[in-house]
């Protein structure tokens, strides 16, 4: 005899598109702030970063005999919007087009599409990338509205060019269009021996600057205000928890006010490390990823934590100046144990 059993459901009002959507304008003040400082360089990336990752997966799904539509979910779209925020601006398109590719395929798809893919997909790409090609995805061009720019990225003839022929194909010296990160220029500084305090002063460096986005850097990862913002509409709607960059920001935080109390000529200050660099964008929108982190309360502080460790020690001794896409895919991997030894017990179960 056949029972049928019913259960009180209730549906939470989500679904992937409102979450992928909900998750895009939290990233609408970062992306409005790439725009003003990148002018149509930024409009060039997101256009077509966010067509290739929707049209990586129409054909992957093609391919695969399955069902086409999962692309109008907005997870590609959002994928695209990731890559190109995290790219630098003077990036010509094949970049921004191989990385879009590696985000779906090699990120996403080959594991059997969204909910199943144990890395972050963006960030995956990044690093193919920035080990692929180490000089173009470090070159970082001077953004509009800061003294010294000589590029007008607001004409789009200047910016296409740039985009097709990366930004050598501009007459002129490179020095004169580019300039290094923060972070990047404190991590050179120190392996000729200058102070961290010299090299923040031999920068001009600001934290005003370094909070409102005005600095060299990848298109998204600028202006700590922005992804602030979106950071706490996030929270604000539910869509992610504080667990992870509560605990991922604070450890940064203290490691760096512990070593930089112990010697500031080696160690960068606390609110540098907080203001610089992908951390971010890391903290409220990478690392929160639901898929690719634990699924406890418990086990998302350990991730952050883990997270914040491995990105201020790659920062701080490690080959590159930026560590935290390392730490967000390294701790990807680690998700899974961190899962079993976080779970919690099962009711009625005394051990």
């Amino acid at each position: 005899m056949l029972i049928h059993i019913s259960s009180p459901h209730m549906h939470g009002g989500n679904s992937i598109r409102i979450t992928m959507l909900t998750v895009m304008i939290a990233l609408l003040p970062a992306t409005i702030v790439s725009v003003y400082l990148f002018g149509w360089l930024a409009v060039l990336h997101l256009c077509l970063c966010i067509g290739a990752c929707m049209g990586s997966e129409w054909l992957a799904l093609r391919l695969m005999g399955r069902p086409t539509t999962p692309v109008l979910d907005g997870s590609a779209a959002l994928t695209g919007l990731f890559i190109a925020l995290i790219l630098p601006a003077a990036a010509p398109w094949w970049i921004a087009l191989l990385g879009s590719i590696f985000a779906i395929i090699l990120g996403k798809q080959v594991y059997g599409g969204i909910g199943y893919n144990p890395f972050n997909p963006a960030l995956s790409a990044r690093i193919i990338l920035l080990i692929s090609f180490p000089l173009m995805m470090t070159t970082w061009v001077v953004p509009m509205h800061l003294g010294g720019s000589a590029l007008n990225l607001y004409d789009f003839n200047t910016s296409l060019q740039i985009f097709i022929h990366g930004i050598q194909s501009i007459p002129g010296h490179l020095d004169a269009m580019s300039m290094a990160t923060p972070l990047g220029h404190v991590k050179t500084a120190a392996t000729q021996g200058i102070p961290v305090i010299d090299a923040l002063k031999s920068y001009d460096y600001n934290l005003l600057d370094a909070f409102l986005g005005s600095e060299a850097g990848s298109m998204g990862e600028t202006s700590a205000l922005a992804l602030l913002i979106g950071g706490i509409y996030l929270l604000a709607r539910h869509t992610i928890t504080w667990h992870i960059p509560f605990s991922y920001l604070i450890t940064v935080a203290v490691l760096a006010l512990i070593f930089s109390s112990i010697d500031p000529n080696q160690y960068a200050p606390p609110l540098f490390h907080l203001l610089a660099g992908g951390l971010m964008l890391c903290a409220f929108f990478m690392a929160t990823d639901p898929v690719s982190s634990p699924v406890t309360p418990l086990g998302q502080i350990v991730f952050g934590v883990g997270c914040g460790v491995l990105t201020w020690c790659i920062r701080t001794w490690g080959g590159y100046p930026e560590g935290a896409m390392f730490a967000v895919v390294l701790m990807n991997m680690a998700v899974p144990l961190i899962d079993h030894y976080c779970r919690p017990r099962p009711y009625g179960r005394k051990t």
